[in-house]
């Protein structure tokens, strides 16, 4: 039996202390927050989308980068393994559209205490408001950590706890509000390691236009999303798409923001909305007719409510260049041409993506070259092992990334 500690009471965290736990070596979760889960707790809108039910293929296929690192990890504790753990904790899941599961309570607390259940089972020991300063390591090889034990004490003292393994899990930067700073990366690079360069991934992106960031609160679903860079067509995908303040979020942008390589966000990017992409061209150009024939003595601005939602229409009024005030039965079939193109070609300007406030995500991290996929123990270091958004993996929005946090957690948890 070997003395393990576990930092980061995440997802990741939770799930490794468990595995070593239930492996049977003495295990202690170091959290610096007041309790564990604390970033689970606000995922998928309080809800926690935990895993996708999709098969392996489609599962590697949203992890647009380093997903042959995962392959051992999801082969040991694939999603499957997940919904059985959960449900053998007492919770009921559900799958929803998209393959999403959920709690079927639909409250992220249910999932954080299936866990806390999981961990007592496993004999795991939690220190909370604990503070990782530094690692210790003995000829090359893990041998206790430092920490401080923070809570009520303005100089609070260092201690040190000796341990056989670290396994280390303190997530990246995004949603800095639940502790998340990055601090882990720190740790790890005093000994040897290298990270990627870091930045907010499934994030909203800013936009240049202010009649886009007017539409603030809006909602659209079945619309198709396009970005382009000059005529190079970078990403596209159908969904629901939402306007803020800034500019635009929602899923498909969200997944833009992880799939679209880095370079291209260093200047600005064309995208366009296709707001009835269900129909073709002929077959709007249809809708349209018939709705102006039963309005044809109507303003045109007057018109198209059955078309579009009306937090929509003043810009697409705008955009289309139609004087508002016109009557319908006065609109030219040139003018009900720019109409059609406005709908199916809605366009903006991507000026860059939001900020660790508002991502979900952190891409970029620890090189998985420095990390072996059989086990997330460091190459470097023996003895420590790397886990979760500490890596230098991230995936599409969908429950994609908290699986890969259960399986590099319980992968690093069971190596021990």
């Amino acid at each position: 039996m070997s003395r393990v500690a576990v930092v980061g009471g995440g997802a990741a965290g939770m799930m490794a202390a468990y595995a070593a736990g239930a492996a049977g070596h003495e295990v202690t979760l170091f959290e610096h927050n007041e309790k564990p889960g604390k970033k689970l707790f606000i995922t998928g809108k309080g809800r926690c989308n935990l895993t996708n039910a999709c098969d392996a293929d489609e599962m590697l296929a949203h992890v647009p980068r380093n997903s042959k690192f995962l392959y051992s990890a999801l082969y040991r504790f694939d999603n499957r393994a997940v919904m059985d753990f959960f449900e053998n904790q007492g919770l009921r899941l559900k799958v929803e559209r998209g393959n999403r599961v959920f709690p079927q309570p639909d409250h992220s607390s249910d999932v954080i205490r299936a866990l806390q259940s999981a961990l007592r089972k496993a004999g795991v020991r939690v220190i909370l408001h604990a503070q990782a300063v530094d690692i210790e390591t003995r000829e090359g090889k893990v041998c206790g950590l430092r920490y401080r034990a923070v809570r009520g004490n303005p100089c609070p003292e260092v201690r040190m706890f000796p341990c056989d393994a670290l396994i280390m899990a303190t997530g990246g930067i995004s949603y800095p509000s639940t502790g998340s700073d990055g601090s882990g990366w720190e740790l790890i690079k005093r000994l040897g390691h290298t990270c990627t360069d870091v930045r907010p991934s499934l994030v909203g992106m800013t936009v240049k236009e202010d009649y886009i960031t007017q539409l603030q609160g809006l909602s659209l679903k079945n619309i198709s999303f396009s970005v382009r860079t000059g005529k190079k067509k970078l990403y596209e995908e159908f969904g629901e798409l939402l306007f803020t303040h800034q500019g635009i979020s929602g899923p498909v942008v969200l997944t833009a923001s992880s799939v679209i390589p880095d370079r291209y966000f260093s200047g600005e990017l064309s995208f366009e909305i296709d707001l009835k992409a269900s129909l073709s061209e002929e077959q709007l150009d249809h809708r349209i007719r018939r709705d102006f024939e039963e309005n044809l003595n109507r303003q045109y601005k007057n018109s198209l409510g059955r078309l579009l939602p009306s937090g929509l229409i003043p810009a697409v009024i705008g955009l289309s260049g139609i004087d508002p005030e016109k009557k319908v039965n006065s609109v030219t079939k040139e003018e009900r041409r720019r109409l059609l193109t406005v709908l199916k070609h809605f366009p903006g300007t991507i000026t860059g993506l939001g900020g660790w406030r508002e991502a979900i995500v952190t891409r970029g991290g620890v090189r998985v070259q420095e990390v072996s996929p059989s086990t997330m123990e460091s190459k470097i270091v023996a003895g420590l092992y790397l886990c979760g958004e500490m890596l230098d993996l991230d995936a599409a929005t969908g429950g994609f990334n908290l699986q890969i946090a259960w399986s590099t957690g319980y992968l690093a948890g069971s190596s021990v």
